[in-house]
């Protein structure tokens, strides 16, 4: 049982884990592009949403994992052997639930911990990507703003930017006057002080308009360094300001404050209660995927692996719009996330005791027989079904 459930639940995981990076992947890729980030901040971004799609792939992972390990031993006969020799269901669940102990106590760590600080980290870097603090790139042929006091553009660059050509820069001084200046090329430099930068730029011109004179200087010369200040950004905001920002003790601490905002408390119940019963619904789905895997008898057909993602899916956004209702505070998040964890816990112990309990039960053989019939009626009248051959006469 073991050997059956791993090879399914690695496999599901790591699809799913690469399926929703490669979809965030092209979205971070047109974000950092846009703003002229350096492309390894995409790489970081993704590694601290890592946890969160962690989080929804476990589930979904252990459902198809025990459901496909179940279905493979019902359709090879060999569950009715293990159940001819005395081994029940409940039996059987030994090995699915040392791996839901196992996944339910590594989720619980994600989204109660790692999660909540790897998400704050990925706010931390879209933000610095915004403000420019990751150091954003100057794109050629563009006017870049360098603070509120220099505009600076670009008319070529080589050698991975070393190399600056058609150098145009306008500032105002300390002292409130303007400066313009071009060059043909350009080089940016390190000085002694973190927060400037020096441009040497050569063979250009400089045309200084200073209050005292009404006649603006013009110099010209073959090498000029050109101080720079650096930007002063604003700092990011402290971690926590956001409930998902939040590790499960934080969110308990503010749920049980009465001092606290209400709406704070409100959302800080609501979140805990999510995080808590989406871990614990993990200790329905064996139950659940092996009522689900066993199809009836002579059968084949796989819509219990259809059912259980469907299932599994809505039991999420129920969640999702559970947690929104608590967060405003119409409904209690005790009742709001729980009630529905007890209709789910219901329906999953029925089919469960339907499957192992009652002669010959099956949780979903009507909808087997339904869909079946439906399949045959569809069958019948699809305009691709195999036509009768030319002069060919039907069997009497």
């Amino acid at each position: 049982m073991a050997r059956l459930m791993a090879m399914p639940l690695i496999s599901t995981l790591l699809i799913a884990a690469m399926l929703l990076i490669l979809d965030r992947m092209r979205i971070l890729l047109d974000f950092v592009a846009a703003e002229g980030g350096p492309v390894n901040v995409i790489w970081r971004m993704l590694a601290n949403l890592l946890p969160e799609y962690l989080g929804l792939g476990i589930p979904i992972g252990l459902m198809l994992g025990c459901l496909l390990a179940f279905r493979r031993l019902a359709t090879s006969s060999e569950l009715d052997v293990l159940r001819g020799v005395g081994i029940s269901y409940t039996r059987m669940l030994r090995v699915p639930y040392m791996y839901a102990v196992a996944l339910a106590l590594l989720n619980l760590a994600i989204v109660g911990y790692i999660q909540p600080r790897a998400r704050y980290n990925y706010e931390q870097l879209r933000f610095e990507l915004r403000s420019g603090a990751l150091g954003a790139s100057i794109k050629v042929g563009e006017f870049t703003q360098f603070g509120a006091k220099m505009t600076l553009r670009i008319e070529g660059s080589a050698n991975s930017g070393r190399d600056l050509s058609g150098i145009f820069v306008q500032m105002m001084t300390n002292e409130g006057s303007p400066l313009a200046v071009t060059a043909e090329k350009g080089q940016f430099l390190r000085s002694d002080d973190p927060d400037t930068i020096i441009l040497r730029l050569t063979n250009g011109t400089l045309v200084h308009s200073d209050k005292s004179s009404p006649v603006p200087r013009v110099l010209t010369f073959t090498t000029h360094n050109l101080p720079i200040p650096l930007p002063k950004y604003e700092q990011f905001r402290r971690r926590g300001d956001k409930n998902i920002e939040r590790t499960l003790p934080e969110l308990a601490v503010i749920g049980r404050d009465r001092n606290a905002d209400p709406v704070e408390r409100e959302t800080s119940r609501a979140a805990f209660h999510f995080r808590m019963a989406e871990v614990m619904s993990m200790f329905l789905l064996p139950m659940l995927a092996a009522s689900l895997g066993v199809p009836p008898k002579r059968s084949t057909s796989a819509l219990g692996v259809f059912l259980s993602i469907v299932i599994i899916v809505t039991y999420h956004k129920v969640n999702e719009y559970a947690q929104a209702i608590g967060s405003l505070g119409r409904i209690d998040p005790l009742i709001a996330l729980w009630v529905p964890f007890a209709i789910f816990a219901g329906l999953t112990f029925w089919m469960y005791y339907t499957l192992a309990y009652v002669p010959g039960g099956q949780p979903i053989g009507a909808l087997e027989k339904a869909f079946s019939k439906l399949g045959k009626a569809l069958g019948r009248y699809l305009p691709f079904r195999r036509r009768r051959a030319p002069g060919s006469s039907a069997a009497a």
